[in-house]
């Protein structure tokens, strides 16, 4: 018998290290409930880490993820990070695994066919304008290809870093925290990325500092 209504809506609230441990306790539904929220970021997530050579590898390598994130529920805290970041660390190490394993460490090709609603241009386009017009939505779907095909450019490790703070919003420290990195480290991978993606971007970011 499915659940009524006010009792979906109070478990759909239920903050995710909380269905985590309600998992860990046998409620089944509560793991449902976390793949549902999670699936499409991390598999996207997954996908623009692995670049388009190894785009075949994508599912294998999310699942894998879902699997590890299965067999830790007994071992799971919920101190320190949330629920997400600690997954989304889980999906980075596995997917960071495979890059080495193939050997493509540095270059990567562009993405074709990604999913462009949720690049970080895009969203905050979405943000500051309600309802864009087709000029808006050409500019910024075409600004969303060219930031992935720039991502794709860099070394996976400078990728992985910045993809990791920006799903998160992660600190540097909280960063270098959750990959097992020093400081300094975590902060020359942001700011290497950051300095090779702003010219890669420089046609789309001059256009907004234009309109600034």
């Amino acid at each position: 018998m499915r659940s009524p209504p006010a009792v979906e809506a109070g478990r759909h609230a239920v903050a995710d290290e909380q269905l985590m441990l309600a998992y860990a306790g046998g409620d089944a539904a509560a793991f449902d409930l976390l793949y549902a929220r999670h699936e499409a970021a991390m598999l996207r997530f997954v996908r623009r880490l692995l670049g388009a050579r190894l785009a075949a590898q994508a599912d294998e390598v999310f699942q894998d993820c879902w699997l590890r994130i299965v067999a830790a529920r007994a071992s799971f805290s919920p101190q320190g990070a949330s629920w997400r970041t600690w997954a989304f660390t889980i999906a980075h190490n596995l997917a960071m695994d495979r890059l080495r394993v193939s050997g493509r460490e540095v270059t990567l090709d562009a993405h074709e066919g990604e999913d462009e609603a949720d690049v970080p241009v895009l969203r905050a386009a979405a943000q500051a304008t309600a309802q864009p017009s087709a000029e808006e939505l050409a500019f910024w779907r075409a600004a969303g290809r060219r930031l992935l095909a720039c991502l794709d450019e860099l070394p996976s490790e400078q990728r992985a870093a910045f993809l990791l703070q920006h799903e998160e919003g992660l600190s540097v420290d909280a960063l270098a925290q959750q990959l097992g990195l020093g400081f300094e480290t975590a902060k020359s991978r942001l700011r290497y990325a950051l300095q090779k993606l702003r010219p890669c971007m420089a046609q789309y970011l001059s256009v907004l500092e234009a309109r600034a």
